[in-house]
């Protein structure tokens, strides 16, 4: 796969993740939001690795699993900060917050521990989208700013980025469909016992199991495929500059499905955003080898 097709599986990827949010708001409230995540998990996951097996596409005996489970760990833990910063902040905040966030996380991770300075190219993306992002979370109108959802929303930033790292130390042995299928399913066992404590009244009514295979299937195993794919040959923090898309998809879905509303200054947001995703896409092949 060549680096632009990688960095627009990256972005086609993060926009299928821009639907979860939405697509979350059709669950149940009843439904606790960590239920949510490993319900997503466990559909996304389970499956896919069922089939690989059965396929024997995939070999386990020498696994890199120090790095699977640290992504495993990672992912599991968004998804309990993640699904209930939605509930408590809404769609458009809880998103942009967490996903705005990551690119800043991934590059400070990458410069601490991979001594890698990033490209002026990433920087001014990275800019340009944070900017972005700050205009769209400046609208209030339609929207309730709750402190304790930004705070998980942030910490959904950081667990993203580090999931982002590990998965990279995968994908440096595996391919990325057998990847996503171990470290979801990982991650999925280490929820199921959550499953037993919090609330799941809902989840298997028709539009709990409809919303759960979604999530599943198109939101997480589709989107993290296509995701790992790309990462496979691009950066982590130019492909978590390129998941900014996930917000700028989430806050276009917030007004037209959820009705959330938007001032003028989010569309400005939601432009610059654009422009940053479009600066990285461009001009990302100059940057071949570096971040």
């Amino acid at each position: 796969m060549s680096q632009r097709i990688s960095f627009v599986a990256v972005l086609l990827g993060a926009m299928l993740w821009g639907t979860t949010g939405t697509a979350q708001t059709f669950m149940p409230q009843t439904v606790h939001p960590l239920a949510v995540g490993a319900s997503r998990l466990a559909v996304g996951g389970f499956t896919l690795l069922l089939v690989l097996l059965l396929m024997r596409k995939i070999q386990l005996r020498h696994w890199p699993w120090k790095a699977t489970i640290l992504s495993a760990l990672a992912m599991a833990i968004f998804q309990l900060c993640f699904f209930t910063s939605i509930r408590l902040t809404g769609v458009a905040i809880g998103t942009v917050v967490a996903i705005g966030s990551a690119p800043m996380f991934s590059g400070v991770i990458e410069w601490l521990f991979l001594k890698r300075r990033p490209t002026k190219v990433w920087v001014a993306a990275t800019c340009l989208a944070i900017v972005g992002c700050a205009l769209l979370f400046s609208n209030k109108e339609g929207m309730v700013v709750h402190p304790i959802g930004v705070l998980l929303s942030l910490c959904a930033g950081l667990l993203f980025a580090l999931y982002t790292f590990f998965n990279k130390d995968v994908l440096e042995q595996e391919e990325a469909v057998a990847s996503v299928a171990v470290i979801f399913s990982v991650s999925a066992a280490m929820l199921l016992p959550f499953l037993f404590i919090f609330e799941t009244e809902g989840l298997l009514t028709g539009r709990g199991v409809a919303t759960t295979i979604y999530l599943g299937i198109a939101a997480t195993t589709i989107a993290y495929i296509l995701f790992s794919k790309g990462l496979q040959n691009i950066p982590s923090s130019s492909a978590v500059t390129l998941s900014l898309a996930e917000p700028l998809t989430a806050a276009v879905l917030s007004v037209l499905i959820v009705g959330e509303r938007l001032d003028l200054f989010s569309w400005l947001g939601v432009s610059m955003l654009l422009g940053g995703i479009l600066v990285l896409t461009l001009r990302g092949r100059a940057d071949r080898g570096t971040s």
